[in-house]
């Protein structure tokens, strides 16, 4: 097998499941893993992967964002996650997005999306998607809290019948699970948690690894994980191994 087509390959099942190990893919490929961790080096510096210990991960990107400090820098990982997720969601389909800003900033790369139907319990998103006029949305109500999210319905969040659930984790941690600071937040997300739908967290790079005071749920439930290509290594390869899929960007 030619180099070019090997790597192709890894790209593919990198696309497929989201991280890849050394010792798997020189089986693979009957190769030395000397020869696939060359490959990955080379994927790496093409923008396709991210490496870590013992394999890669799947970094969306083609090309590295340039080097910004302070709260350019917070808002130009917002961006990266947001639009990142916003790629993930298939056309005419149903999509849950949970109070945040990180899945507020989803909604301007919604726009090219076609037939969404958006269910949300955050006002912010609510009326982010009204301007658009694009979508049919669906407001779940409760009382307001401070971060835009209507809480305290949770029979109706059990009731929603989506093909995807996004939100914001708290916390994310392969053995302590997902977790939030916040009593309601965390209830709203064990509701959703109960439905039969892709779950997408949405987890800023310094929330990997971190634990919240209230459990929602283990995190191999977690079915798609996106964060800023900043996150550390260890945290990550754990996830992966529960067979989470990350995606970088």
């Amino acid at each position: 097998m030619f180099k070019n087509e090997r790597q192709s390959l890894i790209v593919q099942q990198l696309q497929a499941t989201g991280s890849v190990s050394v010792a798997e893919l020189a089986r693979t490929f009957n190769v030395d893993p000397v020869t696939i961790r060359r490959d990955l080096a080379w994927l790496e510096q093409t923008g396709r992967l991210h490496r870590v210990h013992g394999g890669a991960l799947l970094r969306l990107g083609d090309a590295p964002e340039p080097q910004t400090t302070g709260a350019d820098a917070g808002h130009s990982i917002e961006r990266r996650i947001a639009e990142a997720a916003a790629r993930f969601v298939p056309d005419q389909s149903v999509v849950f997005l949970g109070p945040g800003p990180l899945t507020a900033e989803m909604v301007p790369f919604l726009g090219q999306h076609t037939h969404l139907t958006i269910i949300t319990n955050a006002l912010n998103v609510a009326w982010r998607v009204a301007r658009q006029h694009r979508h049919t949305l669906h407001l779940i109500g409760g009382q307001a809290a401070a971060d835009d999210g209507l809480y305290g319905d949770d029979e109706a969040l059990r009731r929603v019948r989506a093909d995807m659930v996004v939100f914001e984790a708290g916390g994310l941690d392969a053995e302590r699970g997902l977790t939030h600071e916040r009593r309601d937040y965390a209830a709203m997300a064990r509701a959703l948690f109960t439905l039969s739908s892709q779950m997408v967290a949405l987890v800023p790079p310094e929330r990997l690894g971190r634990v919240g005071a209230i459990f929602i749920a283990p995190a191999g439930e977690v079915d798609v994980v996106i964060t800023g290509r900043e996150a550390p290594n260890p945290p990550l390869w754990d996830l992966s191994e529960l067979g989470v899929r990350i995606v970088l960007t």
